[in-house]
């Protein structure tokens, strides 16, 4: 297997085991004997789990980003943008293989603020804020700013309500919610 296969294959599997366990409920000797590849090759790869984690959260970050600027780039509206993102988050709360965001899962599981999932977590999470404000903004929302950290806030109780209640729980009602926060 190629560097770049194993390191994906490390990733791929890391990333299944920690969304779906926890993070600190998955050591590396589980990551290693559930991806095939030996434990030294992992090292070799990451020099720790908590880079491997950090790796992992970049990924899921960048795919988050992706498909929400893609949200974005779609809608007629941003109004219609906020709400096309909503209308994904409750889709995602009926699926089964969804178990909440992973920067809600890694701050859980390590809450101190110099951790370094904790820091990539922060540093998503500040994004998403932006981008709701900036949208509330270009929507002529009369306040935007309250508008964005309540959707935000909204945002991540729905992924807290599927962690907890799991599927098809109050989160996807997301929409209707989000709906509400937008007719202020």
């Amino acid at each position: 297997m190629s560097k770049t296969n194993t390191r994906e294959q490390l990733l791929t599997t890391a990333a299944d085991l920690f969304y779906r366990q926890g993070f600190r409920a998955i050591g590396v000797d589980t990551i290693s004997a559930s991806s095939g590849v030996g434990k030294m090759t992992l090292y070799r790869q990451f020099q720790s789990k908590d880079e491997l984690i950090v790796a992992y959260l970049n990924e899921a970050n960048a795919r988050f980003q992706e498909t929400f600027d893609q949200i974005i780039s779609s809608a007629p509206t941003p109004r219609a943008a906020i709400l096309n993102f909503f209308d994904l988050l409750a889709s995602l709360a009926n699926e089964p293989t969804c178990h909440g965001c992973p920067f809600l899962n890694v701050i859980v599981d390590f809450p101190e603020l110099d951790y370094p999932g904790h820091e990539v977590a922060l540093a998503h999470k500040n994004t998403v804020r932006t981008k709701f404000r900036n949208l509330c903004a270009q929507a002529g929302h009369t306040d935007p700013e309250t508008a964005a950290d309540s959707l935000f806030l909204l945002m991540d109780g729905a992924y807290m309500a599927i962690r907890m209640y799991g599927n098809g729980g109050p989160a996807a009602r997301v929409r209707m919610a989000a709906e509400k926060i937008l007719a202020d």
